[in-house]
């Protein structure tokens, strides 16, 4: 019976290819600059697009050394729930609608109903 079992290999633990007739491509070597003064030397292919920052590994923003600026995107406001509740509402409106659930809230509670508020 141990002479028909079937061996194999686990699997990832071994790549059947060889690297005949593989020919890396051309490398460039770039080297980034962070403010704290660290230096990343990086190896990038002569085809691919380099980008003009880093993360440096004190995790700061390092620079393409002799490179272009990194473009500065704009910053878009962030629209928070007030925002948005104003796109639908006027505040006087907000207003009304908070004296009535006021109004409502204090019947259920059972107390007397107050006059309009006075701004």
């Amino acid at each position: 019976m141990a002479e028909r079992s079937l061996r194999g290999t686990r699997l990832g633990a071994l790549s059947m290819e060889t690297d005949e007739h593989v020919v890396p491509s051309e490398r460039v070597l770039t080297t980034y600059v962070c403010p704290q003064g660290h230096r990343i030397e990086l190896p990038f292919s002569i085809e691919a697009e380099v980008p003009s920052t880093w993360e440096c590994r004190c995790g700061e923003l390092a620079l393409l050394q002799g490179g272009p600026a990194p473009e500065i995107k704009a910053v878009k406001h962030t629209r928070t729930h007030w925002d948005m509740l104003l796109e639908r509402r006027s505040i006087p409106e907000l207003e009304e609608l908070l004296e009535e659930r006021l109004t409502l809230l204090r019947e259920s509670r059972g107390e007397k109903p107050r006059g309009k508020r006075t701004a």
